[in-house]
């Protein structure tokens, strides 16, 4: 009996530092820095799948939190709220992180997709950064500043 509390030992400790279910969803998160210094915690999306399925079925976004997409190059890209429970601010910047356009309060659409209108598409844009519904006028972002992350 004695070898084996050594190893019981070694995997009560191994799952007392495990982290935790809602510290990791944090890793796929990234800072970014606002013009006035306010940071928000962003989920990251990259693949097409993650791009898809976006803020979908959400029930909120807190303060201080977003949604960061990151396309793999600068294009035209076209965002819809079709199974977006709440409204959003839609932050589309080029490859050097500057707004090029903001869609404030852009509501849930309740329709079939192909219905739902689109928003965004009218430059080259590279990312885009989903807030709750009015942060973008409560934290002051304008078409042209910069954004860090």
């Amino acid at each position: 009996m004695a070898p084996l509390r050594p190893a019981l030992l070694v995997v009560l400790l191994w799952f007392g530092c495990a982290p935790k279910p809602e510290e990791m969803a944090d890793f796929k998160t990234q800072i970014v820095t606002l013009p006035s210094g306010t940071e928000i915690r962003a989920e990251v999306v990259m693949t097409q799948g993650e791009m898809e399925t976006g803020m979908k079925f959400r029930d909120a976004l807190p303060q201080g939190r977003g949604m960061l997409f990151v396309h793999s190059k600068p294009a035209p890209y076209v965002y819809w709220m079709s199974n977006v429970k709440v409204p959003l601010d839609i932050i589309f910047l080029d490859s050097s992180r500057h707004i090029v356009e903001i869609s404030a309060n852009t509501p849930p659409c309740l329709k079939k997709p192909a219905e739902c209108p689109v928003y965004g598409g009218h430059t080259d844009e590279q990312f885009v950064l989903e807030l709750r519904a009015g942060e973008a006028k409560r934290l002051g972002l304008q078409n042209g500043q910069a954004l860090v992350f």
